[in-house]
């Protein structure tokens, strides 16, 4: 009898035991993530995404799955994470189109601010303002005389209405006091074509899909748009430094998770995110592309994205742009 009521006891304590030893082993992530990035392939917030999910998956131990769900300015890839269910396998890497779209869009199916979390920023990524050659535009200031001398002649590409391109050049436009007009195309490779070809003038273009053009003479630097120099470009100045102050744009690509994601899960990305800034691989993945590691923690990446999108109502309302019904 007593051996029998030592056996019931230990296998009683066992199946005590049993949920937290399959926690340790099977718990969060049991089962791949999807990584929704609502750009097309080939962007810059999808090149960043990879490079950062291909590490975060080895260190996890489960493949991060990246999805591309481009259309309406990020909208189409935001409602889609915004309807997830908040368990952790639904993240989105977006850019700052994420804090512009509550004023581009009149009526959107989720709410920016409540229905997303913050998990952290992941890159401060310089747009690099480039002409043609064949506009003989030597400084920011040739461009500037150009579009004074001529009001309304001038004219500049965007990767889409209200992105992170336009309103870096909605920004510099304002604070330049000079008129031109927005040549929104679908993405920046479209862009980036009519402005080698001088039929648009000139392009606040992230700095990875221009490089290689601005190191073979194709494309024209003047300045980037980012409160600091970039290390790709270290020579370039900000359109502060070349005579243009209060045109500073920050252009990010962060994380982040639906509303209601367990803290202890946005914790845990969050230190997956940061440790894989710090590989070496990552490192120099960055360095080429001309993007700068940046964290906060989430906490305060929500607060930034907040004051964000009050800043960005008054941005849009400035430069009168245009509500989509």
């Amino acid at each position: 009898m007593l051996k029998r009521r030592t056996l019931a006891l230990t296998l009683a304590g066992l199946a005590a035991l049993a949920p937290f030893g399959a926690s340790a082993q099977g718990g969060y992530p049991n089962k791949p993530i999807r990584v929704i990035v609502p750009f097309a392939s080939g962007s810059t917030t999808d090149i960043i995404a990879r490079a950062i999910t291909d590490k975060m998956g080895q260190s996890m131990g489960q493949q991060l799955v990246v999805e591309n769900r481009g259309g309406a300015s990020g909208t189409i890839g935001q409602a889609a994470v915004a309807q997830s269910a908040p368990d952790g396998y639904t993240i989105m890497i977006h850019s700052s189109s994420h804090t512009v779209s509550p004023h581009t869009f009149a009526k959107l199916p989720f709410d920016t601010e409540k229905d997303f979390v913050g998990v952290t920023p992941i890159s401060s990524t310089p747009n690099v303002l480039v002409v043609s050659p064949s506009k003989n535009f030597k400084t920011l200031g040739d461009l500037l005389s150009a579009a004074r001398a001529k009001p309304g002649s001038m004219n500049f590409a965007s990767a889409g209405q209200g992105s992170a391109t336009h309103l870096n050049a909605e920004k510099f436009k304002l604070a330049a006091k000079i008129d031109a007009q927005n040549i929104p195309f679908k993405g920046s490779a479209e862009a980036v074509t009519e402005v080698m070809a001088g039929r648009v003038d000139y392009y606040f273009s992230p700095i990875a899909p221009v490089i290689g053009q601005i190191r073979n003479g194709q494309l024209v630097p003047l300045a980037v748009g980012s409160p600091k120099r970039a290390a790709a470009l270290p020579n370039v100045p900000t359109t502060a430094e070349a005579g243009v102050p209060g045109s500073e744009f920050n252009f990010w690509i962060g994380m982040m998770v639906p509303a209601k994601t367990p803290r202890e899960i946005v914790n845990r990305l969050h230190e997956e995110v940061v440790k894989a800034l710090n590989t070496p691989e990552v490192k120099e993945r960055f360095n080429t592309l001309g993007a700068d590691a940046w964290t906060l923690p989430p906490e305060q990446f929500d607060a930034y994205i907040r004051e964000e999108i009050r800043s960005n109502a008054a941005l849009v309302k400035a430069a009168g742009l245009e509500v989509q019904k």
